[in-house]
C-alpha cells in the first residue's frame, strides 16, 4: 500500500503568508518613503546632502528592522507550528468562518498560491458539510444516501465558498429544489483567483467524474452560477464539449446570477488605476500591490472564458485584445438574473451602479459591442437589490423554480428577436438559432 497523503497545514501555511505579506508591506511603505524623501532632496539642491544622507541612513535602518522583525516572527510561529502532532486541529477550509478567509485569500492570489503548491490553494472539489468528497463510486453513496437522477450543481463567485448561499438566513435554493423537484443539490468551491477558463476545464472534468461514479444514472443536470460563477459554468460547458464529455449532454438549464458576460466595473477601474499609479515614482508601489491581484479577477475585466484570451499576452497591457466569442450551450435553457440598487432599471442611479458590482447589462449579456443570445423570457430583472443578495432572495428562487421546472425541450425554439433588437420579428423572419 502506498503512502498516505499528507494532510495540507492550513494553518501554517496562513502564519508563512502572513509573515511574507508583512515583510513586503515594508517593502512598499518604504518606496513609497523614498520616492518622496527622493523628490524633496532634490527641489532642495545640494546645501542638504548631509541631512539627505543621515535621513537614508535611518530610513534604510528602520524599514529594515521592520522587515527582520516580521521575518523573525514568521520563522519562530512557523516552527512552533511544525512541532505540533500531524493532523493536529480542524481544516480551516472546513470551517464556514476559516474558510471565508481562506476564500478571499484565493481570490486575491489564488493564481500565486497553486504555482506555489501552497496549502491554501483551494482545488475545484465537490464539499458536504465543508468538506472535500471525492468523485468516486462509494464517496459518493456516502455522501448523497438519497441520490436522484437530476442533479443541479451550485458554482459560487469570486472570492466565495459554497457556504455563501445560505447568506441571508432561510433555506438555501439547493434544499428547496430538492424539496419541489426532487433534485439533488451539489456544491463546489474552487480557487477563484485561478483563471477562468482552468477553473472551467476542473469543473468539466469533476462533473464527468462525477456523472460516471453518481449512485444512480444521472438524466438531467442543472448549472446555477453566482457571479464569476456563471463564467465558470459557461466555459466548462464549452470545454466539455470540445472535448466530448458525457455531462454536458446532459445540461438542460444554465442559469447565472448576477454575472459580468460583458465585465465588472470594478476590474476594469482596477486594471485602468494600476496603469495610472505606475506612471509616478510616488505611487509605483500601489501600482505594484494591483498588478498583483489574481488572474480571475482580471479575467473580469471582460468575462474572458477561454486560454487564448490571456495566453501570450501582457495582462498589464493599457488596451486587451477582444474577447473570444464563445456561444451559449446548445440544446440547453440559458437563464439570467440581473439586479439594481433601484428599483428600476432605467434609474439613472441604477444604470451607472447595477448591483453595486455588475450592471444590468452585462449581467443580461448586451453591450455596445458585443451580445449573448439570451431569450427576453429566460431573463430577469431583481430591483432594490444589491449582488449578493442574487445568492439566497425568495424572488430569485420562485424564477430559478420556475425556470428548472419546464420542460428542457423549449431549449429548442427559436430565439426571440425582441430581446436582441427591442423589435419583435414577424413569424416569416424567424429562423432557429443556436442556444
Amino acid at each position: 500500500m502506498g503512502q498516505p497523503q499528507e494532510r495540507p497545514d492550513e494553518i501554517r501555511a496562513l502564519s508563512r503568508l502572513a509573515a511574507a505579506e508583512l515583510a513586503g508591506g515594508a517593502d512598499g511603505i518604504s518606496s513609497v518613503h523614498d520616492a518622496i524623501a527622493r523628490r524633496v532632496f532634490d527641489s532642495l539642491g545640494t546645501r542638504v546632502q548631509p541631512v539627505r544622507l543621515a535621513h537614508d541612513a535611518i530610513a534604510r535602518g528602520v524599514y529594515a528592522s521592520v522587515r527582520g522583525a516580521a521575518t523573525t516572527a514568521g520563522h519562530v510561529a512557523d516552527q512552533t507550528l511544525g512541532r505540533r502532532e500531524p493532523g493536529d486541529g480542524r481544516p480551516l477550509s472546513a470551517a464556514p468562518r476559516s474558510a471565508v478567509a481562506l476564500a478571499v485569500v484565493n481570490g486575491l492570489i489564488g493564481d500565486a498560491l497553486e504555482r506555489e503548491g501552497s496549502d491554501l490553494h483551494q482545488p475545484m472539489g465537490l464539499r458536504v458539510r465543508g468538506r472535500v468528497v471525492e468523485p468516486e463510486p462509494e464517496a459518493l453513496a456516502g455522501a448523497f444516501p438519497r441520490a436522484t437522477p437530476r442533479l443541479v450543481v451550485f458554482v459560487h463567485g469570486l472570492m466565495g465558498t459554497e457556504h455563501a448561499w445560505r447568506l441571508g438566513g432561510g433555506t438555501r435554493y439547493g434544499a428547496r429544489l430538492a424539496r419541489d423537484l426532487g433534485c439533488t443539490p451539489l456544491d463546489v468551491r474552487y480557487n477563484s483567483g485561478r483563471h477562468i477558463s482552468r477553473n472551467g476545464r476542473s469543473f468539466a472534468d469533476l462533473l464527468e467524474a462525477t456523472v460516471a461514479g453518481w449512485p444512480v444514472e444521472v438524466d438531467q443536470i442543472a448549472l446555477v452560477g453566482h457571479s464569476m460563477g456563471g463564467l465558470v459554468a459557461r466555459s466548462a460547458c464549452r470545454q466539455a464539449s470540445e472535448h466530448g464529455h458525457d455531462w454536458v449532454r446532459r445540461v438542460r438549464h444554465v442559469v447565472s446570477l448576477g454575472t459580468p458576460h460583458m465585465g465588472a466595473p470594478l476590474a476594469q477601474g482596477v486594471h485602468y488605476a494600476a496603469h495610472a499609479l505606475q506612471a509616478i515614482p510616488e505611487t509605483r508601489a500601489f501600482a505594484r500591490f494591483l498588478r498583483r491581484r489574481s488572474a480571475g479577477i482580471r479575467d473580469l475585466r471582460d468575462g474572458s472564458l477561454v486560454d487564448r484570451d490571456w495566453e501570450g499576452s501582457d495582462p498589464d497591457a493599457l488596451r486587451a485584445a477582444a474577447c473570444a466569442e464563445v456561444p451559449l450551450l446548445e440544446g440547453a435553457t440559458h437563464c439570467f438574473v440581473a439586479a439594481t440598487l433601484t428599483r428600476s432599471p432605467n434609474h439613472p442611479l441604477g444604470r451607472l451602479l447595477g448591483d453595486a458590482l455588475v450592471l444590468s447589462p452585462s449581467a443580461s449579456g448586451r453591450s455596445r459591442k458585443r451580445r449573448i443570445p439570451f431569450r427576453a423570457e429566460h431573463g430577469m430583472h431583481l430591483g432594490g437589490a444589491h449582488h449578493l443578495a442574487l445568492l439566497n432572495h425568495p424572488d430569485v428562487y420562485a424564477k430559478l423554480r420556475e425556470w428548472l421546472a419546464q420542460p428542457s425541450s423549449q431549449a429548442l425554439r427559436p430565439p426571440s428577436s425582441l430581446h436582441s433588437t427591442g423589435k419583435k420579428a414577424s413569424s416569416s423572419s424567424r429562423s432557429p438559432g443556436r442556444r
